[in-house]
């Protein structure tokens, strides 16, 4: 069955529709394609990816059309649990297995019975945890904190991580045989800057969500803006640009968004990042140093010469078409970005929603 079936239970989780999610772009539906295959059995799935690529959201539709949707998904922030306390918190204590253990308590794997156990940034956990959970997965028992009889559980095991977690194998900070066991499907979330072509279609989704939340209707993006996004590195992917686009729904000022997104000026001169796991061309990377440098510059003189692109182009003692060239390249703005606007400025009764984002054209 396709999600497509569930639709409306996706929209029941609070979750953004699937056709957001998921987008348009091949590397995307391939994602969709294999969460489909996956869902409704009790394989164990490792989701990877970056930080905000959508690593939860993921996790939450495999509960959500599993055939264990009715029972509890149970989550782990391993990394936010203490060592001393997470082997408590994961198989629970019986009453006086230490001191101030007053009454029995289940821990998250059995609270998970009959449902789905999350292990999030499962790569911190420490290699006696990993062995437990490794028993688990192979024959469904475990023992609580200070017991001795072994109990069994049917759970379904989702683990998600932003890194590769076979280097850490290679470091010795990581079980193969756990890691054999928790990724009999491994789903690969991509980065936003690879999949720059649904970009136009996040932007609308939180415009239009941040819109109702904030009641309060922003002006399109301009087209320039629109590039300098696409052009973007997106460290922080999917959820940087939320956060982006909620400060521009509430604040609405696309300055402010601007500025978000250019570079820093590096205080100690010219530098750039150099990857050195493997040889490296000093022809790449001298073009793209020299592309960082001419970008702040530009921008320098832009915003001194109060973005006036004629003066700019004086002053740099290029030509205009020169300068036009160089601000596609580099993704920058055109024009000036519309700065903060003023609502305490106009009288309460004047204020009126514009209309609905749904019957707007949108520019990119």
């Amino acid at each position: 069955m396709t999600l497509d079936h569930h639709a409306e239970s996706a929209a029941s989780l609070n979750l953004p529709p699937l056709e957001i999610f998921f987008g348009k772009t091949a590397i995307m539906q391939a994602v969709r394609n294999k969460l489909e295959r996956v869902a409704e059995t009790d394989v164990p799935v490792l989701i990877q990816g970056e930080s905000g690529t959508g690593k939860e959201i993921c996790v939450r539709l495999l509960h959500a059309f599993s055939l264990r949707a009715k029972g509890s998904l149970v989550k782990v922030s391993c990394p936010a649990i203490p060592h001393s306390l997470l082997e408590t918190e994961l198989f629970g204590y019986e009453k006086g297995a230490f001191t101030g253990a007053m009454s029995t308590k289940l821990g998250r794997v059995e609270q998970s019975h009959h449902g789905t156990l999350f292990l999030d940034e499962v790569g911190s956990l420490d290699l006696g945890v990993q062995s437990k959970l490794l028993q688990v997965l192979q024959d469904g028992t475990f023992v609580r904190v200070g017991g001795h009889e072994p109990r069994s559980i049917v759970t379904r095991l989702v683990s998600a991580s932003n890194t590769d977690l076979r280097n850490q194998v290679e470091d010795g900070t990581f079980r193969l045989d756990f890691l054999f066991r928790i990724n009999a499907v491994t789903i690969n979330l991509p980065p936003l800057r690879q999949r720059i072509a649904d970009l136009p279609i996040l932007i609308d989704y939180f415009i239009d969500h941040y819109a109702k939340i904030f009641h309060n209707t922003p002006e399109l993006l301009s087209k320039s803006a629109v590039r300098l996004m696409q052009n973007y590195h997106w460290p922080g992917n999917i959820r940087q640009l939320e956060n982006l686009i909620r400060s521009y729904v509430l604040i609405g000022s696309e300055e402010a968004l601007v500025a978000e997104l250019m570079p820093e000026t590096p205080r100690g001169g010219i530098t750039t990042d150099i990857d050195l796991s493997e040889p490296v061309s000093l022809k790449n990377i001298t073009k793209k140093a020299t592309q960082d440098l001419e970008r702040q510059i530009i921008l320098k003189v832009l915003q001194e010469n109060s973005w006036n692109r004629q003066k700019t182009a004086k002053w740099l003692q290029i030509s205009y078409r020169s300068l036009l060239y160089k601000l596609s390249e580099v993704g920058m703005p055109e024009v000036p970005p519309r700065p903060l606007r003023m609502p305490h400025l106009v009288k309460k009764e004047e204020r009126t929603l514009k209309p609905a984002l749904s019957s707007r054209t949108r520019i990119y």
